[in-house]
């Protein structure tokens, strides 16, 4: 099939192309074909359509209803975007778009073959809706604007094609629309991180879980899949799901996506941190330049308090911009362990005097005595309790606060024990 080289009316070529994949039934060239970044234009095509002024009746000879529409509206925002950039327009005719491929689903029964293009329309929708949101955004004649109206509309237009697929129940898996339930909800996960929607994840994630047609999606769909809901477990403090989950796609993803894998290690650090006490080798933190957490790193093996505040605010900003400083700051209770570690190998007694800890934290606090604490910075003995009766509660050391003796007893056997079962 050539796409190029049209000679006398390259518009018609290529509108009789399509409609050859249309009755071909070939998705993934029609994807192609119907992408505004990856088919590439020829000059003559380009003039074609800038000039034309009555696409509609250009499109309609050739395609069938609803088609029509679709490739329609993929010119319009094609005019638009070789005119002038106008991202607003441009995003107004693929909403029109996707309308019209909720109509193709609808109507096409016990066939999925037009599921490639759906994705290419979706994914190019977001785009497109972030570009008008952006640009919208920078003119300050409209500061009336909502920041986000655009991205939410596409989400809308999104849950719209979610919803024919995921009632295509009916239809025998190999050639049901279900099989597109999870690429689409990718693009809405990418959408509701974005705008900080994250109350409309739990719909969405159930719906799959309903189907449990999981084997019948493609290993890219999971592991991106499995990146948001280890990152939402994540803000949900489910450690063990997120571990799970974020494990699955870091090992999965293909070790020529580093930039996809870095990203992944950027949550995972953390959650292997908290949930297993398991640090990355700085092998893996310059292999992915991630050195913003060797410092981090280091303080909590050593036990730093001071070290671990400076590590934390070094990086504030990186941390900051991929929300996970808070979470972050909860590893300060690795810090606490090690130092009571420290603690107990020095006194090799099952119990401890608590005075020993308040020493031994603020010896640390004040980064070995090198700094002068004042009085409210300083640790109490009160304080000290409650660390350690978190961390008993916890499972995260073995044994009991005796406030008579002012003492820490500390199981004989094993008193740290791991902080994961699975590890």
């Amino acid at each position: 099939m050539n796409h190029f080289g049209f000679k006398n009316n390259p518009l018609n070529n290529l509108l009789h192309d399509i409609k050859s994949l249309i009755f071909q039934q070939d998705g993934n060239e029609l994807a192609t074909i119907l992408s505004l970044e990856k088919f590439s234009l020829t000059n003559d095509l380009r003039n074609t359509l800038v000039n034309n002024q009555n696409l509609e009746n250009s499109v309609a000879k050739i395609l069938d209803s609803p088609w029509d529409d679709v490739v329609m509206n993929h010119f319009l925002s094609l005019q638009v975007l070789i005119s002038g950039r106008n991202y607003a327009l441009a995003f107004g005719h693929q909403c029109s778009m996707i309308q019209a491929l909720v109509k193709v689903l609808t109507q096409s029964k016990e066939e999925n073959w037009m599921l490639p293009a759906v994705y290419m329309a979706s994914i190019e929708l977001r785009k497109l809706a972030i570009c008008a949101d952006t640009t919208a955004s920078a003119n300050t004649n409209k500061k009336s604007a909502q920041p986000d109206a655009n991205i939410e509309e596409a989400a809308s237009h999104l849950m719209n094609l979610f919803r024919v697929c995921a009632n295509d129940s009916r239809t025998s898996i190999e050639v049901s629309k279900r099989k597109g339930m999870m690429n689409i909800i990718n693009q809405l996960f990418k959408i509701y991180f974005k705008i900080n929607k994250l109350n409309l994840y739990k719909p969405l994630v159930r719906a799959l879980e309903n189907a449990n047609i999981d084997e019948h999606f493609t290993l890219a769909e999971r592991v991106t899949y499995s990146y948001f809901t280890g990152m939402k477990s994540l803000y949900d403090s489910d450690y063990r799901k997120a571990d799970r989950l974020l494990s699955f796609a870091f090992e999965k993803c293909l070790p020529k996506m580093e930039k996809n894998r870095r990203i992944i290690l950027i949550f995972l650090i953390p959650v292997k941190m908290l949930y297993s006490g398991c640090l990355p080798t700085k092998t893996i933190l310059q292999q992915y330049n991630l050195l913003q957490f060797e410092d981090l790193c280091a303080s909590i093996k050593e036990g730093n308090l001071y070290e671990f505040d400076q590590a934390i605010e070094k990086n504030s900003e990186f941390f900051y911009y991929y929300g996970i400083y808070f979470t972050l700051e909860k590893l300060k209770v690795l810090v606490y362990r090690n130092i009571f570690k420290k603690v107990a190998k020095i006194v090799q007694n099952h119990q401890i005097p608590l005075n020993h800890f308040v020493d031994a934290i603020n010896y640390y606090q004040s980064n070995r005595n090198r700094i002068e604490l004042a009085d409210d910075d300083k640790m109490t003995m009160e304080e000290v309790h409650c660390l350690l009766a978190n961390l008993i509660a916890d499972n995260k050391l073995k044994g009991y606060i005796s406030l008579q003796h002012q003492k820490l007893v500390i199981s004989k056997q094993n008193p740290f024990p791991k902080l994961s079962p699975d590890v």
